[in-house]
């Protein structure tokens, strides 16, 4: 790597790295005031735990056996040498950009449980989550012996699963864990529609804007730390337009939505607009034209801002929307593949074969962290306890679990 995408790719890793308290921010905004505390110690407890995994055996996780699909192969003693010692500064950097990814992904899952989970639990899910679920998904999605990696061999095509960022391996993932855990713990004491309102807007503008800062390094980081299209400029410009792009339709087709639906355009739909834009756009940056990008978002501003009702109506409680934005925007971006990827899918010059390998990569993941998240959570929960008492959650958990105050109001 030369000197310039090395700068780039420590430059992209702090980028992804502040996306989780961007994540804090936005989910602790959201959350009532009397929680925040403990919403955002969700967030920076995955940066604690999740980082050090990676580093111990994560990362060797993640770089699937190119002869097995299934086995993972570790370089040596993960508890002797921390699987990275006398590694050269690409891999380095390239290890330590993979760990901002396994962070945010786990931290993502905490909005559904959001109010009501107790910290040390949380944290027992999620070192467990992460090293049987997030580091195997992402040797399927990304290592060279990968399941998912080699699929398109198996449909005897030249090309296979595009997933250039995450949209399976971390918002279907995160997404699908998430749906796991809101159904473990149950609903919130009073669970109905308006039950809680965001506690500080600010905060939760601000935490979108972060995010979107930051997805630049998501998205475009990629490609200098791994080299994954080459080194042609075009490549770069295709995604930095896509993110900015398909984000900015995504807000003005959630604040449609709104406007139609319940007759105002809020600024917390704004934000979750942009993130929704975000997250289907993180598989796709790289393998859309720009008009198609603008029609992806708009599509999946529109569909989210719609698919965050169906908690009420089908009553399982997902706080902060984790499943309506991330699993929801990660299906919608990953599937809109098939139909519209540049030069293979269905309407762009291919056949069925892209969309049948997104819709196989997407279910499979899905249905692997789904079924992975809710056993882990229920036995936690059936042992230790997942969920405070409900006396606790309704006085608010801050005081109860951190013993701290988000706001301690003084003469």
């Amino acid at each position: 790597m030369d000197s310039g995408n090395l700068a780039w790719s420590v430059a992209a890793t702090a980028l992804v790295l502040f996306m989780t308290p961007g994540v804090a921010f936005f989910y602790g905004g959201l959350v009532k005031a009397k929680s925040v505390v403990s919403m955002m110690m969700l967030s920076f407890g995955a940066m604690g735990l999740v980082g050090v995994l990676w580093i111990l055996y994560g990362f060797n996780m993640s770089g699937i056996s190119e002869t097995d699909g299934w086995t993972f192969t570790f370089s040596g003693d993960p508890f002797a040498d921390f699987a990275l010692a006398g590694a050269n500064s690409d891999t380095l950097v390239g290890a330590t950009f993979g760990a901002t990814f396994a962070i945010i992904t786990v931290a993502l899952i905490s909005g559904a449980i959001a109010d009501r989970a107790k910290f040390g639990a949380w944290m027992i899910f999620a070192g467990i989550w992460a090293t049987v679920v997030y580091f195997p998904v992402a040797a399927w999605v990304w290592g060279a012996g990968g399941w998912i990696y080699n699929l398109g061999a198996a449909f005897g095509v030249d090309y296979s699963v595009i997933d250039y960022a995450g949209g399976t391996a971390v918002h279907i993932n995160a997404g699908a864990a998430a749906l796991a855990l809101a159904l473990v713990l149950g609903k919130r004491v009073g669970f109905q529609k308006g039950m809680h309102k965001p506690h500080n807007v600010p905060l939760v503008m601000l935490g979108a804007a972060i995010l979107w800062f930051g997805w630049f390094g998501f998205n475009a980081g990629a490609e200098g730390t791994f080299g994954l299209l080459g080194t042609e400029d075009q490549a770069v410009g295709t995604i930095v337009i896509n993110t900015l792009g398909a984000t900015a339709a995504a807000i003005i087709g959630w604040i449609v939505v709104e406007k139609v639906k319940d007759g105002k355009a809020t600024s917390v739909g704004a934000a979750s607009g942009a993130v929704a834009g975000l997250v289907a756009i993180t598989p796709a940056c790289a393998a859309l034209t720009p008009g198609w990008a603008l029609l992806l978002g708009v599509i999946t501003g529109a569909v989210c801002a719609l698919s965050i009702e169906l908690k009420w109506k089908l009553g399982y409680d997902d706080a902060l929307d984790v499943v309506g934005i991330h699993l929801v925007g990660g299906l919608i971006g990953t599937i809109y593949l098939g139909f519209f990827a540049t030069g293979t899918g269905l309407f762009t010059g291919g056949d069925a074969t892209q969309l049948i390998m997104q819709v196989v990569a997407a279910l499979a993941v899905l249905v692997y962290s789904f079924v992975v998240a809710y056993v882990i959570g229920f036995a936690i929960e059936k042992t230790i306890g997942f969920r405070v008492k409900n006396e606790d959650e309704i006085a608010g958990i801050d005081t109860v679990v951190h013993g701290e105050e988000g706001y301690a109001l003084v003469d």
